[in-house]
């Protein structure tokens, strides 16, 4: 008798594979009703955590293009950066929409004269299904939350805030220079001001001096937050960051692969079933890594974190109420 499959088995909702939470793809494939792919774009805007205005440096993993290192040149026009990589994606995969990232840095973080523009842009470019828009939560002021709201009006708007742990001593150590209060307040002011926005949440495992229970206090907190989507990266050592001098001086030691799943998988049961799930690990650019070197293989870390839950018998949210 033929024994029936993970796929078959299967017990979570939100998934028409062997997944046990809600895929991007999954929501993509829903939402518009097929393969969809992401362009990470470079407005050339900077962070108030590297101008001075809050602090110098940005956080200490932040590489010198602040997580814009996938993303074409920021000399470049935006609607050039845009219409290069999809037509690089099409040769390769047959889309039936494109999502426009702004990724680089804080991308509200501008006056508002100057973002309009480059937003009425993004609502605009052809092929477009949504438009992701990623930036600290104490960069929205009412100016900006208005731009953000008439967007969400023209076309599917995603908000990404980096909040990465609730923990205000890791905040500190990391030089994040911002408190989980102050996220909280850009959180609450983006669901009040812009409704019609997803709002996506940045978390980061392996943070200097936090244990599992830091990691999976970060993502219950965000997911009882109401967050429409989680991403969840492993923190990356990168060459010319403030990490890297640490690293180098053995004063950081970066997650075992092994630590890393099992901090993952009880992350996802800790989310609602509902929440899509952005990303289960990082891309670290191949010349820049320094650790940890199991880093590369993401789909081997990515089939270890689907094998667990498996193994556990675990789905995103089964233990939510009773961790």
């Amino acid at each position: 008798m033929r024994r029936p499959t993970q796929r078959e088995t299967n017990p979570f909702p939100y998934s028409d594979t062997n997944k046990r939470y809600h895929t991007f793809d999954y929501y993509l494939r829903k939402r518009y009703g097929g393969k969809c792919a992401v362009i990470p774009l470079d407005a050339g805007f900077t962070c108030p955590n590297i101008d001075g205005t809050k602090g110098v440096g940005g956080c200490i993993y932040c590489s010198e293009r602040g997580s814009g290192d996938f993303a074409p040149s920021p000399d470049l026009p935006l609607l050039e950066q845009y219409l290069i990589q999809r037509a690089k994606i099409s040769e390769k995969w047959s889309c039936v929409g494109f999502i426009p990232y702004l990724q680089a840095h804080s991308n509200t973080y501008a006056p508002a004269p100057l973002l309009a523009p480059i937003y009425e842009l993004l609502g605009t470019l052809p092929g477009a299904v949504a438009v992701h828009i990623a930036t600290r939560p104490d960069c929205l002021p009412p100016d900006v939350t208005r731009l953000l709201r008439a967007l969400s009006q023209k076309i599917d708007l995603t908000v990404e805030l980096g909040l990465q742990t609730v923990n205000d001593e890791t905040a500190k150590r990391i030089n994040r220079r911002h408190t989980f209060d102050e996220f909280r307040a850009g959180y609450d002011a983006l669901r009040s001001d812009v409704p019609r926005a997803r709002i996506c949440v940045h978390l980061i495992d392996g943070l200097p001096g936090e244990t599992k229970s830091d990691m999976l206090a970060s993502a219950e907190t965000v997911g009882r937050m109401g967050a429409d989507e989680v991403k969840i990266h492993l923190l990356h050592v990168l060459a010319g960051t403030p990490l890297a001098e640490r690293y180098a001086r053995g004063e950081y030691t970066p997650m075992k692969m092994e630590e890393y799943v099992a901090a993952v998988a009880e992350q996802l049961t800790l989310l609602p079933p509902s929440c899509v799930v952005g990303r289960l690990t990082g891309d670290g650019a191949p010349d820049q890594l320094i650790a940890p070197a199991w880093s590369r293989k993401k789909l081997a870390v990515i089939d270890a974190i689907d094998r667990l839950l498996y193994e556990k018998g675990w789905t995103q949210g089964s233990r939510l109420d009773n961790p």
